[in-house]
């Protein structure tokens, strides 16, 4: 049972605050409802480098668009794009776990499938140096380009130049309920993972976030006792087993409850910097 997010719970959760690494999800987690960062971000991320603390955004948006996000305050901040399948710092590459072409090739084809037996769901071919769609409806494209500043329409997303890390499919109803069970076929080889109501992540069965942040403690020597992270829905699962501070969002998918240690607030309530705060003893809302 995750303990609650009070100033005084946290102070019992652990003994140590020695907290060397903070890993966040984005939506659903430190960004509100509208998408957007909390005002104390950007005084928090200060604060967090003097302290020696390294911030990292972890999330299923491509690399492009956390480096936009996070434009003024980049320098150093490792960024865990794609769920996890490319891991880059300063515009350096980390780490990546591209997809084999083939397996795009069949996923897409599912696609087509689902569109001719009625199902409005689109796909987005996501690679290192764009995102990749077929679709070019205005409805689909104002989704895409939520998550992927750098996206072009093509005839053939199968037959673009670039290492594919993983495809997405954007349902415009609930994903869990129609497009996740569609790709049952690949999951025996391969991550497939509701990432929002209306999302569904298809990646290779070595990568998640979790994987990403478990090679970033071993290049940096953090142990998961140094570890912060925060997330709210099933893409952030493996991701919550690499820290002893772990932590779902008050309004997180039950699972995501069910397996992280604590409890903050909910993301419409400030949840991640507020208990940043209450841990480090950060002077951010006084």
């Amino acid at each position: 049972m995750p303990y609650s997010a009070s100033p005084e719970s946290v102070r019992t959760a652990s003994g140590a605050t020695d907290i060397r690494l903070i890993v966040t999800d984005m939506d659903g987690t430190l960004l509100d409802d509208d998408k957007q960062p909390p005002a104390e971000l950007w005084t928090a991320l200060e604060l967090l480098r003097e302290r020696g603390v390294l911030f990292s955004p972890a999330s299923g948006r491509q690399y492009a668009t956390l480096a936009r996000e996070f434009s003024g305050a980049a320098d150093g901040m490792v960024f865990i794009a794609e769920n996890g399948t490319y891991v880059v710092r300063d515009g350096v590459e980390l780490s990546s776990d591209p997809l084999d072409k083939a397996v795009v090739a069949d996923v897409l084809e599912t696609v087509r499938r689902l569109n001719a037996d009625g199902v409005d769901v689109g796909a987005v071919v996501c690679g290192k140096r764009s995102a990749y769609v077929e679709r070019a409806d205005e409805p689909f494209l104002a989704e895409v380009r939520k998550y992927y500043v750098e996206n072009r329409v093509v005839a053939d997303a199968t037959a673009v130049e670039d290492d594919i890390l993983k495809v997405a499919l954007f349902d415009f109803g609930p994903a869990e309920r129609t497009t996740a069970p569609a790709l049952a076929p690949f999951t025996a080889t391969h991550q497939v993972v509701v990432s929002g109501e209306h999302w569904v992540d298809l990646m290779n069965g070595t990568a998640n976030k979790g994987a990403a942040i478990r090679r970033l403690q071993r290049e940096l020597g953090i142990t998961p006792a140094q570890t912060m992270v925060f997330g709210d829905y099933l893409n952030d699962l493996e991701m919550l087993d690499t820290a002893d501070w772990s932590y779902a969002m008050a309004n997180a998918h039950p699972e995501v409850v069910r397996r992280a240690r604590h409890l903050a607030p909910a993301n419409t309530d400030n949840g991640v910097l507020r208990t940043i705060a209450r841990v480090l003893g950060l002077p951010l809302f006084t």
